[in-house]
């Protein structure tokens, strides 16, 4: 049984023999998405939860916070962002963005990504001589669970993408699901049942982007 298996503990609807390599290897940008699960809501909560807590962050801040939008909620974050572009973008070249908001629509769930500033903020304070690295960090922390909860999700047999509609929606999706202040929105991440697979990907020498020295 592979690593994430074991970590997650597999359900008896997660991919079957699916190993941690064979979920980062099969994690892609799944935009064809239905209203379907092939898992329960308790599940994808579980498995979140699970990304949520053993995820790195710098100097163990845990500073990710995360909001699961399921059913309706769902459907109001991609009418909030369809809206919120329909004021910015021209009428005339407006149909392929609503296209693609449906396309997100279309899909089970979201899940929206963001990081504690008030946390950043107590270690700016407590360290100030990495003050400037701090912002920068909690990007990276953020970066990480996202690509677990991605992982993760791929494992329970369930394809998503990760979108950055911030901070266009940022006030809005605030008022909507009444989000703390402190929390500033990183991604956006669509899933549900695949219905179409991702296209082909090409891939860059590996030995031109890894050097080993022993």
């Amino acid at each position: 049984m592979g690593l994430l298996n074991q970590l997650f503990g597999k359900s008896e609807q997660s991919k079957e023999g699916m190993d941690f390599y064979d979920a980062v290897k099969n994690r892609r940008s799944i935009y064809a998405i239905s209203k379907e699960s092939p898992v329960s809501d308790e599940r994808v909560k579980e498995v979140i939860e699970y990304a949520v807590k053993h995820s790195p962050s710098s100097f163990n801040s845990q500073s990710g916070r995360v909001v699961v939008l399921l059913g309706e909620h769902h459907d109001q974050l991609w009418n909030i962002t369809t809206e919120t572009l329909r004021k910015i973008v021209p009428a005339d070249v407006f149909v392929p963005t609503e296209e693609k908001m449906n396309a997100f629509k279309s899909g089970y769930g979201t899940v929206l990504f963001f990081e504690d500033q008030s946390v950043i903020e107590g270690l700016q304070n407590a360290f100030p001589t990495y003050s400037e690295n701090f912002p920068i960090w909690s990007q990276h922390s953020s970066g990480m669970l996202q690509y677990v909860v991605w992982t993760s999700l791929e494992l329970e047999g369930l394809g998503a993408t990760l979108q950055h509609y911030n901070p266009l929606i940022d006030e809005e999706v605030k008022k909507q699901w009444n989000i703390e202040d402190s929390w500033k929105l990183i991604a956006q991440m669509p899933f549900g049942k695949p219905v179409a697979p991702a296209g082909e990907k090409e891939f860059k020498s590996v030995d031109d982007r890894v050097k080993v020295y022993k």
